[in-house]
């Protein structure tokens, strides 16, 4: 696809990578262990980008971006995406994200409730998973039931939801019980 480029930019957590196209941001890098793999990433996943100056949409959303990595408040509603190839039930669930405030979680559950497909929570864990607009679709706010903060994305990096979530002041749990992982496969014994 002509018109496709990307840029590499210095955050709080690193050196993330943003590629977009004429129609809005293709996607976002977040820092891998080393800025030759997140460049690597990039390279990969956007092969005809060609590196470049960021129009002003993709410097709104690297501007935001910084922002966020810094702790610090900013709003990427307007920031366009380019969602040329992705699924339309992915672009939903997406704009389900892109509405949960910083600060605040939702689980896989409740975007599927509010989609009013209850019975989707696992396609929705899913399309979460596929997010290519890390941090301008906050997935890292979408997590399991009882606020397990999940593995996110591949296009995270080395960076955990449990990172983004503390740099925004939100506590997640990180990892189940064996009580939580037990109960589903054992209930309670009736008394007699």
């Amino acid at each position: 696809m002509a018109g496709r480029g990307f840029s590499i930019f210095d955050t709080a957590i690193g050196r993330c990578g943003i590629a977009w196209s004429e129609t809005g941001i293709a996607g976002v890098q977040l820092p891998e262990a080393r800025e030759i793999d997140t460049r690597r990433r990039v390279y990969q996943l956007y092969p005809e980008a060609r590196e470049g100056r960021p129009p002003p949409n993709a410097a709104l959303a690297i501007e935001g971006i910084v922002a966020l990595l810094r702790g610090q408040s900013a709003d990427l509603a307007d920031i366009s995406l380019d969602v040329t190839g992705i699924r339309v039930f992915d672009q939903r669930v997406y704009e389900m994200a892109r509405k949960i405030p910083r600060g605040e979680t939702r689980t896989y559950d409740e975007i599927a409730a509010t989609m009013r497909m209850s019975g989707a929570v696992r396609s929705v864990a899913q399309a979460i998973h596929r997010n290519p607009f890390m941090i301008v679709v906050p997935c890292h706010r979408v997590l399991e039931a009882g606020s397990h903060a999940d593995p996110i994305s591949p296009n995270g990096g080395s960076i955990s939801k449990r990172r983004l979530l503390s740099i925004e002041g939100v506590r997640a749990t990180t990892a189940k019980t064996l009580f939580e992982v037990l109960l589903p496969v054992a209930p309670p014994r009736p008394h007699s």
